[in-house]
């Protein structure tokens, strides 16, 4: 269930999951598993949504594990000694979103995206592990700000289609417009910021212990979208931006010769 979930709904990272080690794989798909279940709750505005995040927030202070997803935490957790800061952190940011709660500025858009996938970042770390006694949790979490930004860059129009805005309304009022076609000042602005994130996400794959590969081939494939971003025109026009398959598959080869 959890790798047809994570094929089905996460093209880019299921293709990187092809990369991992045999021994972390299938983990690494039912912790995906336990994020996508909570945000999708949260997102589609469903009655359980806060019961569950509370349920992990129970088991993170000592509960018992009494829904799928703290039953599989807690199965992860013998395994790898998982962080239950970050899914303290990741529970914060799904309340954020239950209580549409804006983001006023770039400090509180870092901490909106540190909170629902910077922390994802970090737990991923606790179960690649680390190269001796190294701490790669600081650039783990650039990298899950990375792409969490590079979501949201590739969301607008859908995002505000839903009622939402994840951009920090003071970086949207600099620059003047949200809007197809008149917000290139805006994207550029934001690129740059995604970019400086995954430059130091990056630079700390090299202390993980395995799956080196394939964290560099999802950064890769990930930040493709900004350049695609690029190539159409900074919103020139309205739409998600998709990068081709093909494309993906080239930037994830020589992601991995790196």
């Amino acid at each position: 269930m959890a790798r047809d979930t994570t094929r089905r709904v996460a093209r880019t990272f299921a293709l990187a999951c092809r990369l991992l080690p045999r021994s972390v794989r299938d983990d690494v798909y039912r912790l995906y598993l336990v994020f996508r279940v909570l945000d999708d709750l949260v997102d589609f505005g469903d009655p359980a949504a806060l019961d569950r995040v509370e349920a992990v927030e129970a088991w993170c202070a000592g509960g018992p594990a009494c829904t799928q997803e703290t039953e599989i935490l807690a199965s992860l957790d013998e395994r790898h000694d998982l962080p239950r800061y970050a899914f303290v952190a990741f529970c914060r940011g799904m309340r954020d979103d239950l209580e549409g709660r804006p983001i006023l500025t770039e400090a509180e858009l870092d901490t909106y995206c540190y909170r629902v996938a910077g922390t994802v970042g970090i737990v991923m770390t606790s179960l690649l592990g680390t190269r001796g006694d190294v701490d790669a949790s600081p650039a783990a979490s650039a990298l899950g700000k990375a792409m969490q930004r590079t979501n949201i860059l590739r969301d607008i129009d859908e995002d505000m289609g839903n009622g939402r805005i994840y951009l920090a309304m003071e970086t949207v009022e600099r620059f003047g417009s949200m809007e197809p076609g008149s917000r290139e000042a805006l994207l550029r602005d934001q690129i740059a910021r995604a970019d400086a994130l995954y430059d130091e996400g990056l630079d700390g794959i090299r202390m993980l212990a395995s799956g080196r590969i394939a964290i560099r081939a999802a950064a890769g494939m990930y930040r493709e979208i900004l350049r695609q971003i690029e190539r159409e025109g900074y919103g020139a026009r309205a739409g998600r931006v998709v990068v081709p398959r093909s494309r993906k598959l080239l930037v994830a080869a020589r992601s991995a010769k790196v």
